[in-house]
């Protein structure tokens, strides 16, 4: 049965909702904690190039494994690709850490050399020489 309104509870009033928070000002990179910029912060190049060679060496050594067990069946030359496997991690880790330390290297452009005038009329002089 339903009760009368007069023997039920007085309903609370509802709080006006709280203000959102104002947004925070977006930025492309969070600063570093140190103040370094990055291009100056040694300790995360270190960080990431140890990570990187640990990773690089351990996956290229087990690559070297598995082609070693499918390929040889002697130990030694079972090794003998391991040991590949982790010099090419080695190697690898290597030239991704010099990158890391100090940049891109260089963008060569081969020079493309003209055949000047004369080196022409002497090839044709040749060619059309008898004898």
């Amino acid at each position: 049965m339903a009760e009368a309104p007069e023997n039920a509870a007085p309903t609370p009033t509802p709080a006006p909702p709280a203000p959102a928070p104002a947004p925070a000002p977006a930025t492309s990179t969070p600063p570093p904690k140190s103040g370094i910029p990055p291009r100056y912060d040694l300790d995360a190049k270190w960080d990431a190039c140890l990570d990187l060679s640990i990773r690089r060496v351990a996956y290229s050594s087990l690559a070297g494994a598995f082609g070693g067990l499918l390929l040889f069946r002697s130990p030694t030359t079972r090794w003998a690709s391991v040991a590949l496997g982790a010099g090419v991690g080695i190697g690898a880790a290597y030239t991704e850490c010099s990158y890391l330390f100090n940049g891109a290297p260089p963008k060569w452009s081969p020079k493309v050399s003209t055949p000047s005038a004369h080196s022409e009329v002497t090839a044709l002089s040749f060619s059309l020489n008898p004898g």
